[in-house]
């Protein structure tokens, strides 16, 4: 009696091979998966040793969902393809919102609350999301993920310049004193009030903002990342940024500006804590916020599932995609819960599929387990939150930008020429998502509790893109497209 062949991707190899294998596909999701809880945590004005936490608990849950969607958990989660599971890019935009309007553990606990409502949203409206591919062409999903990019420019630019563009000048103190006395003196003398006369506050330049040293260093990471990506070859250009990040770490130590006293004091193994900030608090407008964002980051995953359907040679089903999609939703649950954030399968390890011709699900599964390990030793927290953002500056412009390349390079393949409608999806689009980018306050006169949804240039962008090609286009059965656009989005 001959035995099954078995799948290429049900393949169970050596258990040396399998594990080199993990931690490659690690190593590649590596810096993009630290990036988020970095981003929010310094957003959020937490202390050191908390955004170290919330690292730690993201490469643990990197771990948990990756194992949920690689393994399979009962027949309603898991796709059971080669899927490393990241914090999505997409959500971002919006908590950093949220960091921003309220800040410290309550803004956390928010931003915890509207995690674990959009995750449980997610999962009940999964089976709908697998159906909806048609609305997401590529000139929407195109408009979208450029537009991420350009949003998170901006937080690459402030790590090369040592922080947000507000920190720039800081209020001049003495002169402020000066001119407030001279000023009470002047409406002493003229009989008016003190405000009618008061001038702009003065102002001085920030000497740590933009200082040449750090930017320098900061350049010298960007420079060191495009000689790897020029001169390397296979995985070492794969991993070109996290290599730079290290060559800028240590140059940071070797001028000073760089310590590890934090990753001394960190414990060497720590069990990540469940609601550590406290009982998540639940916004209606923020769940429904993150919720758009799940939305779209699930879109986008039923376009990676379809493209890794294709590369790996297995078919999936509509109840498969459900599932896996279902996991997105799961994903985010648990985030919430241990204090992290919105999961998405990331496509770097998708076309990491594509480049090593290894299709097995088992080396994504191992490269859970390890990420599992890795978020259980506090001191790869500590050790993450102790590069300078200036370092991380370098790195960031090529990773936020690779996104808005990606959007671009999706578009690429639109009709423009032969539909100069789509012409007007893009410009539109991309106009709505700068508005917050341009113009902060521009819904000031507005519902207060509508600020969570149109501070995001990001869900503005999507909203708008699908509206307009519906309005331009309809909804026909763009599957095949949406399919390709997946696959050329290995950078984001």
């Amino acid at each position: 009696m001959t035995t099954p062949a078995v799948h290429p991707v049900d393949e169970r190899l050596p258990t040396g091979r399998l594990a080199a294998l993990g931690l490659q596909h690690v190593l590649v999701i590596y810096a993009g998966a630290v990036a988020v809880p970095l981003i929010v945590g310094r957003a959020l004005q937490l202390t050191p040793h908390q955004v170290a936490m919330l690292i730690s608990a993201d490469l643990f849950c990197c771990g948990i969902v990756t194992l949920i969607q690689s393994f399979g958990m009962t027949r309603w989660f898991g796709i059971k393809l080669p899927v490393m599971m990241g914090v999505t890019f997409a959500a971002v935009g919006p908590m950093v919102a949220f960091a921003n309007a309220m800040p410290g553990v309550e803004g956390a606990r928010a931003i915890f609350g509207a995690i674990i409502g959009a995750g449980v949203i997610s999962m009940l409206i999964a089976p709908a999301i697998s159906k909806m591919l048609r609305f997401f062409p590529p000139v929407v999903t195109g408009t979208i993920i450029a537009v991420i990019g350009i949003s998170l420019m901006r937080v690459g630019v402030g790590w090369a310049m040592g922080g947000p563009a507000s920190m720039a000048q800081t209020v001049n103190a003495d002169a402020l004193v000066r001119l407030v006395d001279a000023t009470r003196a002047a409406a002493e003398a003229k009989g008016v009030p003190v405000g009618q006369l008061l001038g702009p506050i003065p102002m001085q330049d920030n000497p740590k903002y933009g200082a040449l040293d750090t930017m320098g260093i900061a350049a010298a990471v960007l420079v060191f990342i495009l000689l790897l990506v020029r001169f390397g070859r296979g995985f070492v250009a794969n991993i070109s940024v996290l290599l730079g990040i290290v060559a800028g770490c240590a140059v940071a130590v070797a001028v000073g500006k760089m310590d590890f006293h934090k990753v001394a004091e960190a414990a060497w193994f720590d069990v990540v804590t469940p609601l550590a900030f406290g009982m998540p608090t639940f916004d209606p407008v923020m769940i429904l916020t993150m919720t758009l964002v799940m939305v779209v980051v699930m879109i986008e995953s039923t376009g990676m599932f379809l493209a890794l359907s294709d590369i790996t040679g297995k078919k999936i089903s509509q109840a498969e995609l459900a599932a896996g999609l279902r996991t997105d939703g799961l994903g985010t649950v648990i985030g919430g819960v241990f204090n992290t954030f919105p999961y998405t399968s990331f496509s770097q390890n998708v076309g990491l599929v594509g480049v090593t011709g290894v299709r097995s699900r088992w080396v994504c599964v191992a490269g859970g387990v390890i990420m599992v390990v890795l978020g259980l030793l506090p001191k790869m927290g500590a050790l993450v939150e102790s590069v300078p953002t200036f370092v991380l500056g370098g790195a960031g412009l090529v990773m936020f930008g690779m996104v808005a390349a990606t959007g671009i390079r999706i578009l690429s393949a639109v009709d423009f020429r032969g539909n100069r409608n789509n012409l007007y999806i893009v410009a539109l689009a991309i106009g709505f998502g700068l508005i917050p980018l341009v113009a902060p306050r521009w819904m000031q006169q507005m519902a207060h509790g509508l600020h969570p949804l149109l501070e995001s240039g990001i869900l503005l962008t999507a909203i708008s893109a699908v509206l307009l090609n519906i309005y331009f286009n309809g909804t026909g059965d763009n599957t095949a497209d949406a399919i390709e656009a997946a696959k050329a989005a290995e950078a984001h």
